[in-house]
């Protein structure tokens, strides 16, 4: 058992270390996760109302094919209502604030260079958007009901453009930049300055990525 333990082991560390060449002429990784960092600025009507805020991304690809891969991810920006309220309860007051999901989904066309190790890729979709309100709870096992918080949300579609290395000769681990740029309209409740009527949305992202493939 020993044996065989140790065995799986090495045969793990050496294909982290095999270059892409060794699975193939074809080989490419086809199941892609993404998580990265970075700013969302918006546009549009939302630039009067909301401001740049910092954000998270993580996202999924499959890679299909040598050169297209289908997306799904969710971007999240921390703040840029801006909303600093409270709500009053029996245990205390605890703070509200505001989220914005975006939330892609769609392909790209990925150009691969020196054996797949470099890539750049450009795509799109369609997109969801949802920007919320919401109550920073107690704890996880017991939470607050927030009937003050707003919420609206609607529907758009997006663009992006990836450039990306992968840092071991395997192609398991990669790190790269994105740029999203979403368009469409949110209507609903007002959301800190942000007015209770539909309005023309845009965002343009930039992320830095960690990525790990197989």
């Amino acid at each position: 058992m020993i044996r065989l333990t140790n065995t799986l082991a090495l045969f793990v560390c050496c294909s982290l270390d095999l270059p892409a060449q060794m699975f193939g002429p074809g080989y490419f990784p086809r199941h892609n996760f993404t998580v990265g960092a970075g700013v969302g600025r918006p546009r549009e009507d939302l630039q009067q109302f909301l401001n740049d805020s910092p954000g998270l991304s993580v996202g999924y690809g499959y890679r299909f094919h040598r050169n297209f891969q289908a997306d799904i991810g969710l971007d999240v920006q921390f703040g840029a209502a801006d909303v600093r309220d409270f709500v009053t309860t029996g245990i205390g007051d605890f703070r509200i604030r505001d989220r914005e999901f975006l939330v892609p989904f769609g392909g790209r066309a990925i150009l691969p260079f020196d054996r797949g190790r470099f890539m750049f890729s450009a795509g799109g979709g369609g997109a969801y958007l949802r920007y919320s309100e919401l109550l920073r709870q107690p704890s996880s096992d017991f939470r607050i009901d927030c009937r003050v918080c707003t919420s609206r949300s609607g529907w758009g579609y997006y663009a992006l453009v990836n450039a990306s290395a992968f840092v071991d000769r395997g192609q398991h681990f990669r790190v790269g930049v994105t740029s999203r740029f979403y368009r469409g309209h949110t209507d609903g409740d007002r959301l800190g300055p942000l007015p209770g009527f539909r309005t023309k949305d845009q965002w343009i992202n930039l992320i830095g990525e960690f990525g790990f493939s197989f």
